[in-house]
């Protein structure tokens, strides 16, 4: 079997010919896999939402290379996707590309929103407002008065959720200690549960007690040694508190699923040229409170976080954004 019919096997067997081609919406899933219990999987569930909703059918494509970007965008479009929607900040550059050369097709994509193009919609997320809150609830519960946080690829998105979860522990604790790990400085940090593991147990060696995870698939080995270590975890994207009931103290969600429903919905009326960014206001982030956690939060917990919601939404309190000065006020990276 040839690189290209494996690609196309991938790809849900796309076809070619312009008689094949149908208007269904395409899904580009980042690296680090479909099911990786956290931004992917939550951009699956979206999608999966929109077809049990409309018995409508979607394409999708885990990508297993950087190389294989345009040519999904490429391969989808030439079969009549619309939209096509792709997940992370590596889609930039290829969508600039690309989409020039498919006008009549429409494109979304999560986490970007500093390209240009009449026919892209992107979508980003305040995920610094969503982390001090979990931050806020991290000083709570924490013992020791040290507290962790571990990163998946060291870019500025993931230094964004760090920097807004540090001032919501500084807020509760002024005298508390953050302890920031990145897991690597190429894709594959998305996906290395072992790294996120061993980052963990190092941080508890320093004195944490509770580690805030974003890093996709890797935060799956990071929620796992915390609970081997009877120490608190939080999850991210995706609501985590299930993994591993008890032990996760919350997940910071971030409705990407509501992007990419949103999206597929809209269908070939998607409306482009525009960027679209959800914070507190709006729904897009916050804190996962559930049956799996209602045993670590107290009420207390629970009123200074809706109360700092509130502030944040009116501006009462203001969240610095690592993105404002590439750098952090409660926190060297």
């Amino acid at each position: 079997m040839t690189l290209m019919q494996k690609f196309l096997g991938a790809a849900a067997g796309i076809a070619l010919s312009a008689g094949a081609a149908v208007a269904e919406p395409a899904l580009i899933f980042d690296l680090g896999g479909k099911f990786d219990k956290s931004f992917n999987e939550a951009a699956f569930n979206g999608a999966q939402r929109w077809a049990e909703e409309t018995g409508g059918t979607f394409r999708e494509i885990e990508l297993q290379s950087e190389a294989q970007r345009e040519q999904a965008l490429r391969r989808f479009a030439e079969a009549g996707a619309n939209p096509i929607v792709t997940m992370g900040f590596g889609m930039a550059d290829p969508l600039s590309t690309v989409a020039p050369d498919y006008p009549d097709t429409k494109f979304a994509v999560v986490d970007v929103s500093w390209i240009k193009g009449d026919n892209i919609r992107q979508v980003s997320f305040a995920e610094h407002e969503g982390s001090y809150l979990v931050g806020m609830m991290a000083a709570m519960a924490s013992k020791s008065g040290t507290v962790g946080f571990i990163g998946g690829m060291d870019v500025p998105l993931i230094r964004h959720f760090g920097c807004g979860y540090a001032q919501g522990v500084k807020a509760v604790n002024p005298d508390a200690t953050v302890i920031a790990n990145m897991t690597g400085t190429t894709p594959s940090a998305w996906n290395d549960p072992v790294k996120g593991s061993e980052l963990t147990k190092a941080q508890i060696s320093q004195g944490a007690d509770v580690v805030f995870a974003a890093a996709g698939g890797t935060g799956v080995g990071v929620l796992q040694t915390a609970a081997d270590e009877n120490i608190l975890s939080i999850g991210v994207d995706s609501n985590q508190n299930h993994l591993h009931p008890g032990k996760v103290l919350t997940s910071m969600m971030k409705r990407v699923d509501v992007a990419v429903y949103n999206a597929m919905k809209a269908g070939e009326d998607l409306e482009t040229g525009s960027v679209i960014q959800l914070g507190l206001a709006e729904d897009g982030v916050g804190a996962a409170f559930d049956e799996n956690n209602a045993a670590l939060v107290s009420d207390e917990m629970k009123a200074a976080v809706e109360e700092a919601r509130k502030k944040i939404i009116a501006g009462d309190i203001t969240v610095a954004s690592y993105y404002e000065n590439d750098s952090c006020p409660a926190l060297t990276f």
